[in-house]
């Protein structure tokens, strides 16, 4: 009875991560594309979380296909590092960007496009990682539990990114696109290295 519950419960783990993989490649590629239409910092940096989270989709739906305990033990193990190092990769790439930015005074065009993107995101993304975090908890995975807390990011990104784009239509506050993603950076940076410090035992 209990084989027959993590069966169950594997099996929508797997079904998340593909609804996770097709909903953030769709994002990333709306975010990426107004983001360098509309010069926004913010908006591109999205756009890359977005297919990071893709990747880490991916890595976990690996790690939800492997059935033998100590493949999936190791397979938990890799994927909380590819987790955890995409993470890094996006803050420095975000907070490099947002800080050249702000230097050279680089005002972006509004994108209508990323506001509504954003609203989206923030109404579909914390059932997403709810959804995840139950189960993580039904099959012990740690690494779907921070995947799930990548999800929760990425609702916080969302917000963020929705100020940031609000401000710079409607009042023409041109720093508030970079300093959006400069509030980013911390944050993204603390979820990598708290996946990296993580070990995986089931």
């Amino acid at each position: 009875m209990i084989d027959e519950l993590r069966v169950a419960s594997v099996r929508r783990g797997r079904h998340l991560e593909y609804l996770t993989i097709g909903w953030n490649l769709l994002e990333g590629v709306i975010a990426l594309a107004s983001g360098s239409i509309a010069g926004s910092i913010a908006l591109v940096g999205f756009g890359v979380d977005s297919f990071i989270e893709s990747f880490s989709g991916a890595a976990m739906l690996w790690r939800l296909h492997v059935d033998d305990l100590v493949r999936r033990q190791r397979a938990e193990a890799t994927a909380l590092k590819l987790v955890g190092v995409s993470f890094l990769m996006l803050a420095a790439y975000v907070g490099f960007d947002a800080l050249t930015a702000l230097v050279h005074r680089e005002p972006p065009e509004s994108s209508y496009v990323g506001i509504a993107l954003a609203m989206l995101s923030l109404l579909v993304m914390p059932q997403l990682a709810r959804a995840k975090r139950r189960v993580a908890t039904e099959i012990s995975s740690r690494a779907l539990e921070a995947d799930s807390r990548q999800t929760d990011l990425c609702a916080y990104l969302s917000a963020i990114l929705l100020g940031g784009l609000s401000f710079n239509a409607m009042l023409g506050w041109w720093w508030a696109d970079p300093v959006a993603a400069a509030v980013m950076t911390p944050i993204i940076a603390k979820e990598g290295l708290e996946a990296l410090r993580k070990r995986s035992p089931e």
